[in-house]
């Protein structure tokens, strides 16, 4: 069987692509632009080029059809739009990938699966998933295009730790702050429910949904079963630097207030929401799936990759002096109350 990954090199895709090479049954093509191919295997088919050049791409594929099409890098309509003229006669199967994000903001539930309705307020990126579901959809509804719909929640691989605050550069300087003894801000009281899904886990899901009948027409969510506050996962980070955690507790409605970090949309829009994702679906369609790998347990081998590898160590000081600013606006407010 033959897979074509438009990306195939981001924090979900290269999981994906570094599994399915090690299947006898799939043949794997990856389309991108070259510039993170390195850590692919070197079994799979890699073709340079910007997706967005649809001449280009179409001249590159003319002799090529696929059994799945997987798009990991369609943000707006546009961009599927562009996937479905390229791709209507040349698959079997298109995937998308979607977000959790689009889910109802406020929740009526926090028990979340894909019965939940979409809408996000808070949000344009989410708006923007949600804009593209819709749109394929109706091409499978109205065009027979054979689509299924994937909904990542916060994935994470080896080279960044997963947090709920941090600036443009990633998050490297929390855990600096961490282990320089610093304040971190962690949103809320800390107490509200996340879960976070290890690449590896999410790979096997998706795996098992590619050339899967029994997904055309469908969407489905992949997380753990795992559900953690994010004071123990801020604690749990800490755990491994060895170092005590000094929370600094601030609302998500301040923090979006008085940042440029865009924490209306990933705070209140996403997770300062307690959500509990319920997987019976996907499990259903593909029944061996189980995330295996434990919050603590991913988050020890994330933690010592980070620590071993200067690049991933992007310092960040305007970040930092907004956390100090806002933890000393804290502390005096404590002071004076």
């Amino acid at each position: 069987m033959k897979a074509l990954f438009i990306g195939g090199t981001g924090t979900i895709s290269m999981a994906i692509s570094q599994q399915l090479a090690q299947l006898p049954e799939w043949e794997l093509f990856v389309i991108n632009r070259g510039n993170n191919n390195d850590s692919l295997p070197a079994n799979v088919h890699q073709i340079q080029a910007d997706i967005n050049d649809e001449k280009k791409v179409e001249e590159l594929l003319v002799d090529l059809n696929f059994d799945v099409v997987c798009d990991f890098i369609g943000f707006v309509p546009e961009q599927v739009e562009r996937d479905y003229r390229l791709f209507k006669n040349r698959t079997r199967q298109y995937i998308y990938i979607s977000s959790a994000s689009a889910y109802q903001k406020p929740l009526s539930s926090p028990i979340v699966n894909e019965a939940t309705p979409l809408a996000n307020p808070y949000w344009q990126y989410s708006r923007d998933k949600i804009a593209c579901e819709e749109l394929l959809m109706k091409l499978y509804r109205e065009k027979g295009f054979p689509i299924t719909i994937v909904r990542p929640s916060h994935t994470y691989n080896e080279k960044s730790v997963p947090l709920g605050v941090h600036g443009k550069q990633g998050s490297w300087q929390v855990l600096k702050r961490m282990l320089e003894h610093k304040p971190v801000i962690i949103h809320g009281d800390g107490t509200s429910l996340w879960t976070m899904t290890h690449n590896s886990d999410f790979a096997k899901g998706f795996i098992g949904l590619m050339g899967n009948i029994h997904a055309i027409g469908e969407a489905f969510q992949i997380t753990s079963d795992e559900s953690l506050t994010w004071n123990q996962i801020y604690q749990t980070i800490a755990n491994h630097l060895n170092v005590p955690l000094i929370a600094c507790h601030v609302s998500s409605e301040l923090l979006a207030a008085t940042s440029d970090y865009d924490l209306t949309g990933s705070l209140i829009g996403d997770k300062a929401n307690s959500v509990i994702f319920d997987n019976k679906k996907l499990k259903r369609v593909v029944p061996n799936f189980c995330a295996t790998t434990r919050f603590d347990q991913g988050i020890r081998q994330t933690i010592d990759y980070v620590l071993s590898h200067k690049e991933c160590q992007r310092e960040d000081k305007e970040f930092d002096e907004w956390c100090d600013n806002i933890v000393s606006k804290i502390e005096n407010i404590k002071k004076n109350f």
